[in-house]
């Protein structure tokens, strides 16, 4: 009688989860949706949506996401399957795999990069495969 499915991922469109100024995380993060941290994590994020990283949020550790806009501190390790936007303000320090790379001037990027427009990130059970499609 009060039994509520669990929602689907089409369900969670346009909605965002928010970690707000002055909240600090240590611990993973897992989300089906979209996100957005103006706080600091130290720890790990994955995430089947995308991730923005505000003017004063950090993340130490590593991220697996479709797409993501950075304007505040990363340091570690960060795949995206489609478009990594770096903003004048942010600071990169680390790895990037993405499949497109958007830096604009001012921006401090500090990382290898590796773009790989063919690849996709598979997000299963906490798990994260790369699978390479044919061209």
């Amino acid at each position: 009688m009060f039994e509520k499915s669990p929602k689907s991922y089409t369900d969670l469109l346009g909605k965002t989860n928010r970690i707000v100024e002055g909240t600090s995380i240590h611990g993973d993060i897992i989300s089906p949706a979209d996100f957005r941290l103006d706080g600091h994590l130290i720890g790990n994020f994955q995430s089947k949506g995308k991730i923005v990283i505000g003017p004063a949020g950090s993340v130490k550790g590593d991220i697996i996401c479709k797409n993501a806009d950075i304007e505040g501190k990363f340091e570690g390790k960060i795949q995206v399957q489609e478009i990594l936007n770096i903003k004048s303000k942010a600071s990169i320090h680390g790895e990037v795999v993405c499949g497109k790379l958007s830096v604009e001037p001012g921006a401090e990027f500090s990382a290898s990069c590796i773009m790989r427009p063919h690849v996709k990130n598979m997000i299963t059970d906490g798990k994260s495969t790369e699978e390479q499609t044919a061209s």
